[in-house]
């Protein structure tokens, strides 16, 4: 009976999850040229290795193009070697793209959405530039959950980023290939790889509420291990019947 070490049940269950998610949610097709934006984080580094051994298997034939995006306004070290080499591995170029941001201009908005939509802005111009038809991007099963806890504790509202979004508005879709794989595992690669996260000091980290919905995340598994699959399970299995309907009352 083959034993396998600590590495290949680790890649052996993350590939499997990959797939998986992959394969049910329709995401990569025949033809596809797909960019991935690569911060330089765990995730972006796993996304890129499953990528590009996925890349390898004939079908469907897909290519792939990562790109890091720098945020000027943020202190940032990049080793930009290190990650071109990384997605040199698989195969992969990497491009680099500069933006910036300013906090003073809108008010109304946290410095955490204003970055993020500025770097979303980055990845759809370099993927028109380098003739993209889908974005990549790094969310894992975790990322999913904690923003549905997240909209649905502060916004009173039942959604999250979908693993497919086809956005006909821009001619682009954005896919998250690794939606079902637990980010205990991307920790684990992290270790069992060696991955060399790039240095970023954000000064409105702080502001952000996700470190609290990845503790609550955590507990509810305490409350019961199978909690991410039954949150995951709920988001169809709206049972509208048996929830507060709106009425309308007209005036006689």
């Amino acid at each position: 009976m083959a034993r396998f070490t600590e590495e290949e049940k680790t890649l052996r269950r993350i590939e499997r999850r990959f797939s998986k998610g992959v394969v049910e949610y329709g995401l990569i097709e025949e033809g596809d040229k797909i960019l991935i934006g690569l911060s330089g984080g765990k995730d972006s580094l796993a996304l890129v290795e499953l990528m590009g051994r996925r890349a390898r298997i004939f079908k469907p034939r897909f290519s792939v193009v990562a790109v890091h995006v720098v945020m000027k306004n943020i202190p940032y070290q990049s080793d930009l070697e290190y990650l071109r080499a990384h997605a040199g591995q698989y195969d992969i170029p990497l491009v680099t793209y500069e933006t910036s941001f300013d906090a003073s201009t809108d008010h109304r908005k946290s410095p955490c959405f204003l970055c993020s939509w500025n770097r979303r802005k980055a990845l759809f111009a370099v993927a028109k530039e380098q003739g993209c038809n889908k974005i990549a991007l790094g969310h894992h099963m975790d990322d999913i959950l904690e923003t549905l806890l997240m909209n649905m504790t502060f916004q009173g509202a039942v959604g999250t980023m979908p693993p497919k979004l086809v956005m006909k508005k821009f001619d682009m879709t954005i896919i998250r290939p690794m939606c079902l794989v637990h980010e205990a595992d991307l920790v684990e690669l992290s270790r069992l790889h060696g991955y060399r996260r790039q240095v970023k000091n954000c000064p409105y980290e702080s502001q952000s509420g996700r470190s609290d919905m990845k503790a609550i995340l955590r507990q509810l598994e305490d409350l019961n291990p199978e909690a991410r699959y039954s949150l995951w399970g709920s988001m169809n299995n709206i049972q509208s019947e048996l929830l507060p309907q709106e009425v309308c009352i007209q005036n006689k």
